[in-house]
Parts: C-alpha cells; sequence; structure tokens
C-alpha cells in the first residue's frame, strides 16, 4: 500500500510539472490568436506565480485542517477546471483571471506533497520527487507541440493537459 502511494505522490507530481513549461510553448501562437502582445505572457505567469505564492503559503493550515490527501485533491482539480478554462479562453484578461485559481491550484499540491514526503519518506524520495516534476515539465511541450503540429490550436493542448489532471483528481479521489 505504501508503494501504491509513492506512485500515485510521483504521478501528482508528473502531473504538477505538465503545465508549467507549456505557456512559454505554446504563446507565440496564442498571443497572435488573442490580439496580445508577446510580452503579456509575464502577466500571466507573475499571476500564477502569485497564487503559487499564496496558496503554499496557506498550504500548512489547509493541510492541518483537512489533511495532505484532500488539499493535493482539491487543489489538482482546481488546476485541471482553471487550465480546462484556459482552453477556451477568449482573450488575455479572462486568461489572466484563470491564472489565478491555476497557480492557488498548483501552490497548494506542490506544498502539501512536499510535506507528507519529507515526514513520511526516506530524503531520496524527495529527490525522485523533483526528478517526476521535472519529468512533467519536458512533457508539457510536447503535449503542446503536438496539437499545433496536428493543426489543433493551443487551445487543444491546454484542454489535453487539463484531461490529465482531471484524470489524476479521480485517482487521487480513489
Amino acid at each position: 500500500m505504501v508503494n501504491l502511494l509513492l506512485a500515485v505522490i510521483y504521478v501528482a507530481f508528473i502531473s504538477l510539472g505538465l503545465p508549467d513549461a507549456v505557456l512559454g510553448a505554446a504563446w507565440p501562437t496564442m498571443s497572435g490568436d488573442l490580439n496580445a502582445p508577446i510580452s503579456w505572457a509575464g502577466g500571466i505567469s507573475m499571476m500564477i506565480s502569485a497564487g503559487t505564492i499564496v496558496s503554499a503559503l496557506l498550504s500548512d493550515r489547509m493541510t492541518l485542517r483537512f489533511g495532505a490527501g484532500k488539499v493535493t485533491a482539491v487543489s489538482v482539480a482546481l488546476t485541471a477546471f482553471a487550465l480546462l478554462g484556459f482552453s477556451f479562453a477568449p482573450n488575455y484578461w479572462t486568461l489572466l483571471a484563470l491564472a489565478i485559481p491555476y497557480g492557488l491550484g498548483a501552490g497548494g499540491v506542490d506544498a502539501a506533497l512536499n510535506n507528507y514526503v519529507a515526514i513520511h519518506y526516506e530524503s531520496r524520495h524527495m529527490s525522485w520527487l523533483h526528478a517526476m516534476w521535472g519529468l512533467g515539465t519536458l512533457t508539457g511541450p510536447y503535449i503542446m507541440s503536438f496539437a499545433l503540429g496536428a493543426g489543433q490550436g493551443w487551445s487543444w493542448g491546454y484542454r489535453y493537459i487539463s484531461i490529465l489532471q482531471f484524470a489524476l483528481t479521480a485517482v487521487l479521489v480513489a
């Protein structure tokens, strides 16, 4: 059972990394479609970062109150909904608004699982945990490039990643 839980935690960190590098891969296309300057990608990144910081700061309270499992499941679901919203966003301002729940979700997963692994597992698992995040950050742009290369557009790239996040949410709830 411990190995299954650790495997789910590793998959959660792969999932956490999936959207992290996607904005950079998609923005050259997105900016043209949304009539937004290339430089405006920084605003979205800043909003994601702000949400991540806020949820990381609140993570300890939330984890103590609800448990790491619930915080992780809700955080991944929040990220999944935000990414789905990205895929339907009609303009830059919608993306900016959706960046807040995206960041809140990402920070909640990160802090809760880092804390859980640090307390319950050997230190080598922390290294593997972050290696899994790296695997996710490598895979996200490939998913986006698949969607762009297939002529599906950036919205489908975000949609595919959102679907993976919803699947992980189902695994976490189970």
